[in-house]
């Protein structure tokens, strides 16, 4: 087993930098999730119905979880060549750059189908960026980490994804309140987008700061880079298959959360969407919350068994989640999204270090990135467009909590296939312990 060299001061100090350069990530990705429910389809789909113009948006939203897994076989590959820190700076400009731009762009009444064209293509720069971002982000965190500091320091990149969510949902909420709702669709929807610029330059200073992770740096001097990791990745189906698996349902609800759900009650009129952005704010804090929470947890009773009881609560929770919704009122759709969100920070808090160490450290990068991308794509991705397609359908959720009872029996079979060969991969009670007590 590989022992850091890294101070824990140091240590913490990347942790903390992972924790915020993925917040401003995740707040550029999931700002365009907001947008694309909220305003897109008039901007940029004017000719379709209302229907057909929703799902032509969420569309797009998708377009940037089917470039993460391309975003992560690419930096993956030169993280595991070139090494972890430049990838992140990389990932960092890619989306911060495509962020702003969408924030420019023109809209169909001015530049006709060249609108939605480029939007898409801006959006698949997103999905790059954050692509190679998570897997960067972790892998520094764990890398630099003490073997009993693993799961919780990993677990810190994991918490900037609801807190850009919360970021971007009070610069949303902020800005609708300040335009009104004609001038933010018609303009006010740009500012969050352009805000970003200033949160890019900030995470950059920090990035360029950090030092490349003890792991990769020994790869380097005993000559053990591997030519092409990806390669080597995709001949173990039996890692990268259930990794991929694992992540199914909490990104499926995660979306529903964050995309879906601001539509369906815009649309059933069950509260007002500055309500539902206000409740998204809330859920997203508790989620936050429990993913440090969950890594501890993880270190005493092990990551596969805290994981496998967060995918039963979640998927226990598809029928409740909308039956709350549905009753129209802000309690409970709070109830709803809050444990909703609880659920999903407790299968995240141990899942990067669970599946990045499931790859031996040279295609670690490569294995944790694509398989994180796939996961998202087959769950996040397609999740706010099949959750639309079925209450068009039905004209109800019932549809939509059976969806995601399948995704939550996918994920839990991944749960239980899923096996790292490495020591490292469960802290020990004695570990936690120790870290808890402030010794370790």
């Amino acid at each position: 087993m590989s022992v850091s060299t890294t101070s824990p001061r140091r240590s913490r100090r990347v942790a903390l930098a992972g924790l915020i350069g993925t917040t401003i990530e995740w707040y550029d990705f999931f700002i365009y999730g907001s947008a694309a429910a909220l305003v897109f389809s008039r901007q940029f789909f004017p000719s379709a119905s209302p229907a057909a113009g929703a799902l032509a948006a969420l569309s797009t939203f998708a377009v940037g979880f089917v470039a993460r897994p391309v975003g992560g076989a690419l930096m993956g590959h030169f993280g595991d060549r070139i090494g972890r820190r430049s990838m992140l700076v990389l990932s960092l400009l890619i989306m911060g750059v495509g962020t702003v731009l969408i924030g420019l762009l023109p809209n169909y009444a001015t530049i006709g189908i060249a609108a939605p064209i480029l939007l898409v293509v801006l959006r698949f720069c997103q999905g790059l960026g954050v692509g190679g971002e998570w897997g960067g982000a972790t892998l520094l965190a764990l890398e630099h980490a003490a073997p009993a500091r693993r799961t919780l320091h990993s677990s810190l990149p994991q918490v900037g994804l609801p807190l850009g969510v919360v970021l971007g949902s009070l610069v949303l909420l902020a800005v609708r309140l300040a335009t009104g709702d004609a001038a933010f669709a018609a303009w006010g929807w740009r500012i969050p987008f352009l805000v970003s610029a200033l949160l890019v330059v900030f995470g950059l200073v920090l990035r360029l700061k950090l030092d490349e992770s003890p792991e990769f740096r020994q790869l380097r001097a005993r000559r053990e880079i591997h030519r092409a990791p990806l390669a080597e990745v995709l001949r173990a189906p039996r890692t990268w298959i259930p990794a991929a698996g694992l992540n199914i349902l909490a990104s499926a609800l995660g979306n529903v959360l964050l995309v879906f759900t601001l539509g369906y009650v815009a649309a059933e009129r069950l509260i007002s969407s500055s309500a539902m952005l206000a409740v998204t704010i809330v859920s997203a804090l508790v989620w936050a919350a429990a993913i440090p929470l969950a890594a501890l947890l993880a270190g005493r009773l092990g990551r596969r068994r805290v994981i496998v009881s967060a995918l039963v609560l979640l998927t226990a929770w598809s029928f409740p989640y909308f039956w709350l919704l549905d009753t129209g009122t802000t309690a409970g759709a709070l109830i709803a999204c809050a444990v909703a969100g609880l659920g999903i920070g407790l299968a995240s808090g141990p899942y990067g270090a669970f599946i990045s160490e499931a790859f031996p450290p040279g295609i670690r990068y490569s294995g944790s990135s694509v398989a994180y991308g796939i996961g998202s794509v087959l769950g996040g991705a397609i999740a706010p467009i099949v959750a639309t397609l079925l209450h068009t359908a039905t004209g109800g959720a019932a549809a939509v909590s059976a969806y995601l009872v399948l995704a939550g029996a996918v994920s839990l079979a991944a749960s239980l296939v899923l096996r790292s060969p490495h020591p490292e991969a469960t802290d020990t009670r004695a570990e936690t312990e120790s870290l808890l007590e402030g010794r370790a």
